[in-house]
């Protein structure tokens, strides 16, 4: 039995609605539970926002039956808290269950008090949001901004742009990549092996570190920095050799386990216990060759045939040109922002540049968001194909062009509309560098699916901060405004 919230009042709880924030306060915790707290207290929004979040409830279950589950506005609660703080669990469990204001807004009261909440607890109900559930979300809440600030049928000005959001991956070299397939198929197959009483891998910890010294006695060889020619021949032949007996010793390794997993085949041991270790023999044969490639025939691995990380492979190399960064380990995010800050429309982009999602991102947004009218862009995502489509989606399409200028479009990259909006399309970083202050800089959640929930719960936690940093201003001003007319009575 899981609902967006129990209607039931405890003894001592108080109301969202009567909920008291420091009005001085700088800190990003009220300022989110401050936009948490309009979205409730305002009935047509809190409807909309309930309505979607009852989505996450299979359909087909009885909502009357079953042990009790954790209310879904509290799920979005501590999902936006965990993205907009950037928290990890830890924080967040410690959170959950002393922090007054936090525990208000969770719905818990004096008589309420004892209950608090298991780190485990949190961490599956808040895998409940999916990008979808999130994405209605988010319009919801940008809609809800557009009308505090008065700007509902205004015309929608975006600015696009795109940044890294890295993977919680280790530096990747051919020879450490191979350490971590074969590490975790020993560690895996004498897991199975211990499971279902087999012999063989009882000196299992002790294989690894024998791996291990041979993986470290490379590393070893590599740091000599002479430049004496008989020195380099030597330090090589030492390098190869090292190679050789690293590669050799690990293929020994995938052999035994090869046999291993023969047996529990023919033993019927069920394949989906076996396909784990299955794909990470894979990998581990894979930089096998690679290594053999690169060092014995000394030859150059295409950039395609790389993997970046075994445990994240979505994982990216991705070179921006920026100054001190030369590489980043993850993957792209574009985000079209609007005049007031708000994130309009994001899009996680998997072996794309930034000129093949130009159009897409103005299309996906105008589906959201019919008022966008105008966009600005840089000049990463020029292509002639689509300057000629934005053309047709949009009033000013600022997507300066590369290369030298035609008299036509010099006299249009030169107009007053033109230059006025591209002046402006800096302060997309703004809202970029708060997304990555908030939470966006490094995604620790596992695998593609967690890395686009990643992205898309600190969206929707942004927006919400942004909806209570504006509320809190009016009213702020109210106040002031206020405290001088008691002044001038």
């Amino acid at each position: 039995m899981r609902q967006v919230k129990d209607q039931q009042f405890q003894l001592g709880e108080t109301p969202i609605s009567q909920i008291r924030f420091d009005p001085r306060s700088r800190d990003d915790i009220p300022q989110l539970l401050k936009g948490l707290q309009y979205i409730y207290v305002t009935p047509e929004i809190r409807k909309q926002v309930f309505d979607i979040l009852e989505a996450m409830i299979p359909q087909g279950v009885n909502r009357e039956n079953g042990r009790p589950g954790m209310g879904l506005w509290k799920i979005l609660v501590l999902g936006t808290l965990r993205l907009n703080l950037d928290w990890d669990y830890d924080r967040l469990h410690e959170m959950a269950n002393h922090h007054r204001n936090i525990r208000q807004m969770l719905g818990h009261g004096i008589a309420d008090d004892d209950h608090t909440y298991n780190l485990q607890t949190l961490k599956d109900n808040i895998g409940w949001l999916t990008v979808e559930i999130l994405d209605k979300i988010n319009r919801v809440v940008v809609s809800a901004g557009h009308t505090v600030l008065k700007k509902k049928d205004a015309r929608l000005r975006g600015k696009c742009d795109s940044f890294v959001v890295e993977t919680d991956v280790h530096y990747p070299t051919d020879i450490n990549l191979l350490f971590d397939a074969i590490r975790k198929t020993i560690t895996l197959i004498a897991g199975l092996c211990d499971e279902h009483n087999l012999p063989g891998y009882r000196q299992s910890a002790y294989n690894i570190r024998r791996i291990k010294r041979l993986f470290r006695k490379i590393q070893q060889a590599k740091r000599s920095t002479s430049n004496d020619a008989q020195k380099k021949e030597k330090q090589d032949k030492a390098i190869l050799c090292a190679h050789q007996s690293y590669i050799e010793e690990v293929s020994l390794y995938l052999q035994r386990v090869g046999e291993t997993l023969a047996t529990m085949t023919a033993q019927g041991v069920s394949p989906g216990e076996l396909a784990e270790i299955g794909q990470y023999m894979t990998h581990a044969r894979r930089q096998i060759d690679q290594i053999k490639r690169r060092v014995v025939d000394k030859a150059e691995i295409p950039h395609a045939e790389k993997v970046f990380s075994i445990f994240e492979p979505h994982t990216e190399w991705i070179s921006k040109g920026k100054a001190g960064v030369p590489v980043e380990l993850g993957l792209k995010v574009c985000i079209m922002e609007d005049q007031y800050g708000f994130i309009l429309h994001h899009r996680v982009m998997q072996k794309q540049t930034d000129d093949q999602v130009t159009v897409v991102m103005v299309k996906e947004t105008q589906a959201r968001f019919p008022g966008l009218k105008i966009c600005s862009f840089d000049k990463g995502f020029h292509s002639p194909a689509n300057q000629q489509e934005l053309k047709g989606l949009l009033d000013l399409p600022v997507l300066p062009r590369k290369g030298r200028l035609s008299q036509e479009m010099r006299e249009f990259e030169c107009s007053e509309p033109f230059v006025s909006t591209r002046r402006q399309h800096s302060a997309v970083e703004s809202g970029i560098n708060a997304l990555e202050v908030h939470g966006l800089d490094i995604c620790p959640d596992h695998g593609i699916q967690g890395f686009t929930c990643y992205v898309a719960l600190a969206v929707v936690a942004r927006n919400i901060q942004k909806l209570g940093s504006i509320i809190q201003k009016q009213e702020a001003r109210r106040q002031k405004q206020l405290g001088k007319r008691k002044m001038a009575a």
